[in-house]
């Protein structure tokens, strides 16, 4: 809907695709986001890709960018080289590089370094972590509970044969 290289703003709308290098959108649905630089206030996006997303109260279903600043916000799937993820509810945060997360709730979380306060997950997979977390499961309790899932899955595909 817009042109590379171009500062979009938009607000109370209903938009399929926003294609920009700065793109700043409130009060708004769009199914598609693209650009360097992202801002969305209240918006319900299907999928966002930039260099940089800061998403204040927002629901979105994918992101994928370099930096990415998470605000009051329910987002599905996180992709990012750096993560900042406040008062959210993320089900799956996958990030390369250095991530905060705090007040948060959490089904997955997939990170290199990890600072994290009052936060909640069920799978924590990270190289370091700093910060209080409650998780139900860590990288050693998965991989145990997967070979035990595995042998039991195993035992009555035996028994079935029979």
């Amino acid at each position: 809907m817009s042109k590379e290289g171009k500062k979009e703003e938009i607000e109370n709308k209903n938009l399929g695709l926003v294609d920009a290098e700065f793109v700043n959108v409130s009060q708004s649905t769009v199914r598609s986001v693209e650009g360097g630089h992202i801002e969305l206030q209240q918006v319900g996006a299907l999928s966002i890709d930039g260099e940089r997303i800061e998403v204040t109260q927002g629901a979105f279903c994918i992101a994928k960018a370099d930096s990415m600043e998470i605000n009051q916000s329910i987002c599905g799937v996180t992709v990012s080289e750096s993560a900042t993820v406040q008062s959210s509810l993320a089900p799956f945060i996958f990030s390369s590089g250095e991530t905060k997360v705090s007040g948060s709730l959490s089904s997955l979380i997939a990170a290199n370094n990890l600072q994290t306060s009052d936060t909640k997950t069920l799978i924590l997979i990270a190289k370091k972590v700093e910060g209080d977390v409650q998780t139900l499961f860590d990288w050693k309790s998965v991989l145990s509970l997967g070979a035990v899932l595995s042998g039991v899955i195993g035992f009555f595909s035996l028994l079935k044969k029979r």
